[in-house]
């Protein structure tokens, strides 16, 4: 279990990675792209996004993932690489008997990750960091269908200038509404997917999609058309499914 689920420390310049903030340079097109990535990226062999084959991966009896989620009010940001949406204190995602505090999530267009080749319109990651630093990234992944009301109000309030975040008076978001009802994941171990690309995440990918229209994905669309790091080599680790 310490190979497939061990994670290294993830510091706080490391969480700011995973946030999205510009410590280096970067950009997902031209010359500071993900193909140079590599100079500001510690990149190694258990790197992120994969492609999961569904077919592939190991059935065992993994833990619940336990989802404790509270309103929290709304902190929304365009960081320049995504739109992010940071949380108060008080949500947190129990695997395992490890306590992971939710510390906020951001999307990307289209996801990240792909089941059997195929990526989705979008995904959600949310990020949760331990009381050691170590990171859990849940990826909930989005297809077109009918509108999301939380990503409607968060779309409501986006922010309009980059690097500037928005708190709007009054207005409350519950991150428990970008869950599916089915649980069930894909679970391995990766890495951040922005510079420093740091590895030892542990990332738990839910099988079940939630929709959002196909208004609210022209929106994001509109700021970020194409914010995905490109899949990344297995390597021979291990998939894991419940």
């Amino acid at each position: 279990m310490a190979v497939r689920f061990g994670v290294a420390l993830i510091t706080s310049a490391s969480l700011a990675g995973a946030a999205g903030e510009a410590a280096h340079h970067w950009t997902y097109t031209g010359t500071n792209g993900p193909a140079h990535w590599a100079e500001t990226c510690a990149v190694g062999r258990m790197q992120s996004p994969i492609d999961i084959r569904a077919r592939l991966a190991t059935h065992e009896k993994l833990p619940r993932l336990a989802f404790s989620y509270t309103s929290t009010r709304l902190h929304i940001i365009d960081n320049g690489h995504s739109v992010q949406v940071d949380v108060d204190k008080g949500s947190t995602l129990a695997v395992g008997g490890v306590r992971f505090p939710l510390v906020q999530f951001h999307f990307h267009k289209p996801s990240e990750e792909a089941i059997d080749g195929r990526r989705s319109a979008m995904v959600a990651h949310l990020v949760h960091r331990d009381a050691h630093g170590n990171l859990a990234v849940v990826a909930v992944l989005l297809r077109e269908g009918a509108a999301n009301s939380l990503v409607a109000t968060l779309w409501q309030d986006l922010p309009k200038h980059k690097g500037h975040e928005t708190s709007p008076p009054g207005v409350t978001i519950d991150p428990a509404q970008l869950l599916p009802a089915d649980r069930s994941y894909f679970s391995y171990v990766g890495s951040l997917t922005t510079p420093p690309c740091t590895e030892g995440v542990r990332w738990f990918v839910l099988k079940s999609p939630v929709s959002l229209s196909s208004a609210e994905i022209s929106t994001f669309a509109k700021l970020y058309p194409s914010n995905a790091r490109p899949l990344q080599p297995l390597n021979g680790r291990q998939i894991l499914t419940n």
